[in-house]
């Protein structure tokens, strides 16, 4: 795992144009020491800026997934990032679709789940898509707590959600295998002047 807040301290603000932070994603990429990979999960940020671009014109990408959260205006974003991979010059797969913050659900009340956000935005993009759901996560205060202690709910035997995340690892694989059965490899995309 490599994160720029390994590198600057805790209170620093990380102020970078697009150029330079191209240039740190691909310092990341190339210049870090990186054993064997059978997965390289890199979190972008939403949107269809420089970062994007530079991660497809730095390495072949296998497939994108895409996240949002149930309402409306978050799905109108994704399908804008959606479509930027889909471009004929791009031409990432989707591999799938998460819905971030799905319901509420209280630790008292674990059978209850109440729709903060809206329902049903995962849905619409992964029927947009024509992709699986690969997981609706719900909002859970323990999963905050867990990462607060550096305990990730899902290397937790016990953890409420550890099932919801095995899942998605489950189905990502799924879908890369599916991806690589049904696509040619992905070329990194060339810049044309």
């Amino acid at each position: 795992m490599i994160s720029i807040g390994f590198i600057v301290e805790p209170e620093q603000a990380v102020v970078l144009r697009g150029p330079r932070l191209g240039g740190l994603l691909r310092q990341f990429i190339q210049d870090c020491l990186w054993p064997d990979l059978d997965y390289l999960v890199i979190d972008l940020p939403p949107g269809t800026g420089d970062i994007q671009l530079t991660l497809v014109q730095t390495v072949p990408v296998t497939g994108a997934i895409m996240v949002t959260t149930p309402q409306e205006v978050a799905v109108i974003d994704a399908v804008k990032a959606m479509n930027m991979f889909l471009l004929d010059n791009v031409n990432v797969p989707i591999l799938g679709v998460v819905e971030n913050m799905s319901w509420f659900t209280p630790a008292e009340l674990p059978d209850n789940k109440y729709y903060i956000f809206g329902k049903g935005g995962g849905t619409t993009l992964s029927n947009l898509a024509g992709v699986e759901m690969l997981a609706q996560i719900p909002i859970v205060q323990s999963v905050r707590e867990s990462g607060d202690a550096g305990l990730p709910a899902a290397a937790q035997t016990d953890h409420p959600l550890k099932e919801v995340f095995r899942k998605l690892a489950q189905n990502t694989v799924k879908q890369v295998n599916l991806r690589h059965q049904l696509h040619e490899p992905t070329r990194i995309v060339k810049v044309e002047h």
